[in-house]
């Protein structure tokens, strides 16, 4: 319910903007390439519950100050908990990411390396600009995977293409984490603020419960039967039916204009 999950403040590591359903949120650690803090963890994870309960959110950015997206967790910032329980604690915001019922998109310039890779792969959608890189970077640090990264690449690139970026930890450019499905589009980075508002003024436009119930249908894909995705989208269906939304687009297209979404 919104108010349950207050917008959090600005922070040194966090900043928040919400414009026309568009929530814009932008990790602030530019010296380390936008490596993210101890604080800068929990920050996240309010900052998605607030974005997942406030009905005024119709999608997700997720950015990173100047021209890096993120390099990861910052190493140099070590916790005064043991390490379990910090690795709980970051997960928090990763698990609070895919709870999400609105769409995300994540805007990925510069790096996008370790937890940060698996920070934009969280993202249902992911635009890159021509200098975009990508790298699984754990095991050249003496690490495993993390953030969600064990359960995602599998999905976008298929368990042996996953391994051999998880194992070998290559960096990507962006054209070749195009092809391989970790990008949805790739542009000019001096186009990569247009080609993000354009989707995202699409998807804030769009009936935000009928978005939820797609996205959720297709999270659900990989661990679903057909009869129980069928069924899952009958129930669905019957739900879009029932609200003033998809009234509304019946009127719009009979009308022949564009439909104004509501929610209800």
């Amino acid at each position: 319910m919104p108010g349950n999950h207050p917008r959090p403040d600005d922070s040194d590591g966090i900043r928040i903007s919400l414009h026309e359903g568009v929530a814009t949120l932008t990790l602030v650690n530019p010296r380390r390439k936008n490596a993210i803090t101890n604080a800068m963890w929990g920050e996240l994870a309010l900052a998605f519950r607030w974005a997942g309960a406030d009905d005024d959110v119709r999608v997700l950015v997720i950015t990173g100050e100047g021209d890096e997206f993120c390099s990861g967790a910052d190493l140099s910032d070590a916790p005064d908990v043991h390490w379990l329980d910090h690795l709980n604690y970051i997960n928090e915001g990763c698990l609070a990411l895919h709870a999400m019922a609105c769409p995300t998109i994540a805007r990925v310039d510069g790096i996008a390396a370790g937890a940060g890779m698996n920070l934009a792969l969280g993202c249902d959608l992911v635009i890159a600009s021509d200098r975009a890189r990508f790298c699984e970077i754990f095991s050249r640090r003496g690490l495993s995977i993390d953030y969600g990264g064990s359960w995602l690449l599998p999905q976008r690139v298929g368990l042996h293409k996953a391994k051999e970026l998880a194992l070998l930890a290559p960096m990507l450019d962006a054209a070749e984490a195009e092809r391989i499905g970790l990008v949805n589009k790739m542009v000019p980075a001096d186009e990569l603020d247009a080609a993000v508002a354009a989707w995202a003024v699409q998807l804030a436009a769009g009936p935000p419960i009928a978005l939820a119930q797609t996205k959720a249908l297709l999270d659900r894909a990989a661990s679903t039967t057909l009869p129980e995705a069928v069924a899952a989208e009958a129930a669905a269906q019957t739900v879009n039916f029932g609200t003033a939304d998809t009234a509304e687009a019946l009127r719009a297209f009979v009308q022949k204009r564009e439909p104004k979404y509501t929610g209800r």
